[in-house]
C-alpha cells in the first residue's frame, strides 16, 4: 500500500485503537423476475343482459323492440369476440384482456400485490450504533481522500424504489433480480406435472492460476437472461439466426473458465461467440436495468492476465469499455481485489454501485451515451467515489474487511454484510453508517428486503469460518431484522460444522415467498450434521418457526421460488451432490429430483418462464424444462 497516499487521512467520528490497515489474505479455492410490477391476469367477462318484466315487455313500442334486438345482436358479437380471443375491449371495471398466449417464456408477468409507499426513517438504537463495531470510515473522491467524511454529499440523491420497479426489461438483470434481491425468476411457469426435464447442456471449461484450478460455474454463479428488443439485436454481434428469432431469450453466463457464454434459452445453442476475458468469474455479473446493452462483471480471483478487476462490457460488440478495482491503493486488504458481488445501477443518476472484497464500495458516475437507433454506446466515467471502513475486530488474520455478497438498496440506503461479521446500513447520499448489526462471522449471504404490513424488514444469515468462533461446531442463526433500526426481531438457529475453505452455515441467499408462499422464507443450511449434509428449511416469516425441512447433501446454491399463473409456488434448488430438486412450497413435498452433475452444484439457478438455467462444477450449463 502506498503510505503517502493515506498520510493525511483523518478518521471519521468512530474511534478505536489503531489497527493494521492491510491484509495479504487470499481465500482458499472452494470446492469446485418474478417481480411485483406484473402485467395483470388475463380475465374474461361474462356479460348477461338484464330483462324487464313480462308486463313491461308487452308495452314496449315496436321501434324500441327493434333497438333492443339489434343491441342484443351486437352484444352477442362482442361475447363471441371475447371468447375467440380476437380483440381487447374496455369496461367500467377495467381492461378485459383476451387471447392470452401461453408459452414457455411468457412476456406477460404474474400479477402481484401492489406495495404502498412506506414511511422509512432508518436510525440506530443503542445496540446497533455503528461505533460498537466500526472503528472508522474514509471517503475518496476522484483520487483525493477527504479530510472529513462529513464533508461528503452526493451531487444528486440516489433513490431506489421497491424491487419490482428496478427494471421493466424482460429478463433477469442482476443477482436475485433487483435491488431487493428477492427473486431469480421472470414470468410464470406453465408447469402442470411438476417434473424436471433436462432439455440441453452446453460445455464450459477450466482456468488455472498458479496451483489453483477453477472449473465450470461456482458460487454464486447465477446466469443472466434477456429478451433483447429487435432494434437492439440488429446492432449486436449475434449470429444471424439469433437476430432473426423474435422470441429469442439470451442466456448470458460468466463462468470460472474465464469465458462469458451467450446461449439460446430454449435450445442451448450459442447466440454469438463466447467472450474470453481470462479471469475466473464466480459472481453473477449484472446487466444494465435501463435495457442498455451493458454488462458489469467482476473477477473472483487473480489469473495469468493479472490482478482481479471489474469489467464493463459493451454487449453490442463485446468490447471492454472500462475496468477498475485492481490493486486499488484505497483498499485496506492490500493487493486483494476480488469481486463476487453483483452490481446495481441507479438509472436516474447514471451511477454504478459495486461493493468489493477489497473492502471498497464504488460509486461511479458512468456518463453513459447510448443511441439505440444508431447502435452506438460509450461510457466515460467522470466521477468515482470510494468508501471503506475498518471494524473493531478487523485484522489480517480474521474478521477481514471486505464484501463478497451483493448489496440490497431501498431509497437512499444500502444494506450489506461483510467478511468481518458486520451487517451495515449505509446512507448512500452522505456515506455515513446508520446502523451496524453483529452477524457473528464471515457472511456471504446477500440480504433480502421484504415489505410486510407497511414496514421494511431484511432476512439474512451467516457462514462458519473455521477457527474464528470454533474449531468444531458453531451456531448459525437465520435472522429477521428491522431494516429501520438493525434490531433482531427473531432468529432460528442451526448447529453446523465446517471445513477450511469449504464453509458450513448459510452460503446461499434466502428466498422470500410471495403469492401462495407469502408467509414463508426458504433457506439452505450447509453441513448441519456432518460435512456432507444440509437442509432446505421453510420458516414462517412472522415467527421464525420451522414449517418443514428437506434433508439432502449440503447446498451453497440459492433456492428459487417459481410460480404458476394462479400464484401457486414451488421451490427449486440444487445441491453439492449434483441434484436439482423441485418441492411444494407449502408442504415440502418433493415433486421431482434429477441428477445433472457428477460434481457439486455451487451456482444458483435462474428461471425464465418454464426454463431453469444453472451451471455446474463439472463444466456444464444445463437448461431444464419445468413441466
Amino acid at each position: 500500500m502506498n503510505s503517502k497516499k493515506h498520510s493525511h487521512v483523518r478518521k471519521s467520528r468512530y474511534t478505536a485503537p489503531a489497527a493494521a490497515r492491510s491484509s495479504s489474505h487470499q481465500k482458499s479455492a472452494r470446492p469446485q423476475h418474478i417481480s411485483d410490477s406484473l402485467i395483470q391476469h388475463n380475465t374474461r367477462a361474462s356479460v348477461k343482459p338484464t330483462h324487464s318484466s313480462d308486463s313491461r315487455k308487452r308495452n314496449i313500442p315496436f321501434k324500441l323492440f327493434v333497438g333492443i334486438f339489434f343491441c342484443l345482436v351486437i352484444l352477442s358479437i362482442v361475447i363471441f369476440a371475447v371468447k375467440s380471443g380476437i380483440s381487447r375491449f374496455h369496461s367500467s371495471s377495467g381492461d378485459i384482456t383476451v387471447s392470452a398466449k401461453i408459452t414457455d417464456t411468457p412476456d406477460e408477468m404474474l400479477e402481484m400485490e401492489k406495495l404502498k409507499d412506506i414511511n422509512f426513517q432508518p436510525h440506530c438504537t443503542d445496540s446497533t450504533k455503528p461505533e460498537n463495531l466500526i472503528s472508522y470510515t474514509d471517503i475518496e473522491v476522484n483520487d483525493t481522500v477527504l479530510d472529513n467524511v462529513s464533508d461528503y454529499k452526493a451531487d444528486s440523491d440516489i433513490e431506489f424504489a421497491y424491487g419490482d420497479s428496478y427494471t421493466d426489461v424482460k429478463g433477469i438483470v442482476t443477482f436475485r433480480g433487483n435491488n431487493f434481491r428477492d427473486t431469480a425468476a421472470y414470468g410464470y411457469s406453465t408447469m402442470k406435472d411438476f417434473k424436471l426435464n433436462p432439455k440441453w447442456s452446453h460445455d464450459t471449461g477450466s482456468l488455472s492460476s498458479g496451483d489453483t484450478a477453477w472449473t465450470g460455474s461456482g458460487w454464486t454463479g447465477q446466469p443472466l437472461m434477456m429478451k433483447w428488443p429487435k432494434d437492439i439485436k440488429q446492432h449486436m454481434n449475434m449470429y444471424d439466426n439469433a437476430k432473426a428469432d423474435d422470441d429469442l431469450v439470451e442466456v448470458i453466463y460468466a463462468c470460472m473458465d474465464g469465458y462469458v457464454y451467450f446461449l439460446d434459452l430454449k435450445t442451448g445453442e450459442p447466440t454469438r461467440d463466447p467472450l474470453y476475458l481470462g479471469f475466473t468469474f464466480k459472481g453473477a455479473g449484472a446487466l444494465d436495468p435501463r435495457g442498455y446493452p451493458i454488462m458489469y462483471v467482476g473477477a473472483g480471483y487473480n489469473s495469468n492476465e493479472g490482478t482481479a478487476r471489474v469489467f464493463v462490457i459493451n454487449l453490442l460488440d463485446c468490447s471492454i469499455m472500462y475496468t477498475f478495482g485492481d490493486n486499488d491503493e484505497f483498499s485496506l486488504r492490500g493487493s486483494l481485489s476480488f469481486f463476487d458481488g453483483s452490481a446495481l445501477v441507479d438509472a436516474e443518476t447514471d451511477t454504478l454501485i459495486y461493493p468489493g472484497e477489497n473492502g471498497i464500495l464504488y460509486l461511479i458516475h458512468l456518463n453513459t451515451q447510448y443511441d439505440q437507433a444508431a447502435g452506438t454506446l460509450s461510457i466515460s466515467p467522470d466521477k468515482t467515489v470510494k468508501w471503506h471502513y475498518y471494524g473493531t475486530r478487523s485484522s489480517t488474520e480474521s474478521f477481514w474487511v471486505g464484501m463478497e455478497d451483493s448489496a440490497a438498496i431501498y431509497k437512499g440506503y444500502l444494506f450489506i454484510a461483510d467478511n468481518g461479521g458486520n451487517f451495515m446500513c449505509l446512507n448512500l447520499n452522505t456515506l455515513e453508517l446508520v446502523w451496524v448489526q453483529d452477524v457473528l462471522d464471515d457472511s456471504n449471504s446477500t440480504p433480502v428486503l421484504s415489505v410486510e404490513n407497511n414496514h421494511l424488514y431484511v432476512y439474512i444469515s451467516t457462514s462458519f469460518r473455521l477457527g474464528w468462533r470454533s474449531y468444531d461446531t458453531a451456531t448459525i442463526p437465520i435472522w429477521k431484522i428491522d431494516a429501520e433500526t438493525g434490531e433482531i426481531l427473531w432468529h432460528t438457529d442451526y448447529e453446523c460444522t465446517t471445513d477450511d475453505g469449504v464453509s458450513g452455515g448459510v452460503q446461499s441467499t434466502i428466498a422470500s415467498g410471495r403469492n401462495s408462499l407469502a408467509d414463508y422464507i426458504y433457506v439452505t443450511v450447509s453441513k448441519t450434521s456432518d460435512n456432507a449434509s444440509g437442509v432446505l428449511v421453510c420458516l414462517n416469516k412472522n415467527t421464525g418457526e420451522k414449517v418443514w425441512e428437506h434433508n439432502s447433501s449440503y447446498a451453497w446454491s440459492s433456492p428459487v421460488c417459481v410460480y404458476t399463473k394462479d400464484g401457486t409456488g414451488k421451490i427449486l434448488y440444487c445441491t453439492s451432490a449434483g441434484d436439482m430438486h423441485l418441492l411444494d412450497g407449502k408442504t415440502g413435498t418433493v415433486h421431482d429430483t434429477i441428477s445433472i452433475s457428477d460434481g457439486v452444484i455451487e451456482a444458483s439457478p435462474a428461471v425464465y418462464g418454464s426454463y431453469a438455467i444453472v451451471g455446474t462444477r463439472d463444466c456444464k450449463i444445463w437448461g431444464i424444462k419445468l413441466q
